[in-house]
């Protein structure tokens, strides 16, 4: 089965709601006490758990629609998009060794996706 564009999309939008899950999560984190109340309470919080609910939901959709191989990796690029999030928002330096890894990153997940099944090298029977 290949691997449909619509599906490597989605994981990149999936990815994109995990991250600014993580920045909400930060939110919520500074103005978090020691309390159960304080978390149940806690908009930033919550917005956080129901894009990463959300992020589930695409990234079944998009694993109905091809290859765990090729679609899960992508999910690296979330350390991409919070570190680029966490400068914006947070005004957290990205030195020249991050951008270096998450060069490294980018293109590792590139030529994951562009290594789909037709591509690939196989040493067992394919089932």
């Amino acid at each position: 089965m290949a691997t449909k564009r619509w599906a490597i999309g989605l994981v990149v939008v999936c990815t994109l709601f995990t991250s600014f899950a993580q920045i909400f999560y930060k939110f919520g984190a500074d103005r978090l006490s020691f309390d159960i109340f304080s978390i149940i309470t806690n908009w930033p919080i919550i917005i956080g758990i129901a894009l990463y609910g959300t992020a589930a939901v695409l990234l079944i959709i998009s694993l109905k629609a091809g290859e765990v191989s090729v679609l899960y990796p992508i999910i690296a690029t979330s350390y991409i998009w919070v570190s680029l999030l966490s400068m914006y928002f947070f005004g957290e330096i990205i030195n020249f060794y991050r951008w270096i890894g998450m060069a490294f990153i980018f293109l590792g997940v590139i030529l994951v996706a562009k290594g789909g099944r037709k591509d690939s090298i196989t040493f067992t029977e394919p089932v």
